[in-house]
């Protein structure tokens, strides 16, 4: 049985750069990957030009399009064995005030319900399965802003969310027949970097790396 790996997030550099490791190790992998719709309205997918990359569709708003999701993932891939969740969050630098109710859904629906949705369904999959491997990642950053720059008031409460989601699944991962891991980096890191310790922990022993929040770090490596 081939390693099925389906790849989730919105695009960025990490989904990018993640992208390109998976290539790296399988003939084929699934991904879907969100536009940012602030810097491109229309909505346009930019996928990495890779010939492995089997490209899917997902609305992350909807708890359907995650079931659907997951289903075409199985059936291009014939399973998942590594999903890797990605989420690097576009700033919005505005006063409070001064958001839209635009802005504000799509921060709700495209960076934060789709991840609870998504992981719902992984975790029916592979619990059923009784194996396979959930990966939570997250490209952190500086969300102070400059001294003539509001702060990044959207991208720092989608992060926060990202990462307390995260810390949840990784604290019942004891109890689950598959495996649980959370990864984050700073934003000044090489997510080039960052996206190949991801697949070195991934083949490194799972039972030891599960449960665990492992840190990529500007000067070196740490895990906690």
């Amino acid at each position: 049985m081939t390693r099925g790996i389906l790849l989730v997030g919105n695009e960025s550099s990490l989904s990018a750069a993640v992208a390109a490791e998976a290539a790296k190790r399988v003939e084929q992998f699934a991904a879907a990957f969100i536009p940012n719709r602030f810097s491109n309205p229309a909505g346009e997918k930019h996928l990495p030009a890779l010939e492995p990359l089997i490209p899917l569709s997902w609305n992350p708003g909807s708890p359907v399009s995650a079931r659907t999701l997951i289903l075409a993932a199985e059936n291009r891939l014939q399973h998942i064995q590594e999903a890797l969740l990605l989420c690097a969050p576009p700033a919005i630098r505005k006063a409070p005030e001064d958001l839209t109710s635009s802005e504000i859904e799509i921060m709700a629906n495209d960076h934060i319900k789709g991840w609870f949705f998504l992981v719902k369904e992984l975790a029916a999959l592979f619990r059923l399965r009784q194996g396979g491997t959930l990966v939570l990642a997250i490209s952190e950053h500086d969300g102070a802003g400059g001294k003539e720059e509001p702060p990044d008031i959207l991208g720092q409460a989608v992060a926060a969310s990202f990462r307390a989601f995260t810390q949840s699944v990784l604290a019942i991962a004891p109890k689950e027949p598959f495996y649980s891991m959370g990864f984050s980096a700073p934003a000044s890191a090489d997510t080039n970097a960052f996206a190949s310790f991801i697949f070195k922990t991934l083949e490194e022993e799972r039972r030891k790396n599960s449960g665990k929040w492992h840190k990529f770090g500007k000067m070196g490596l740490f895990k906690r």
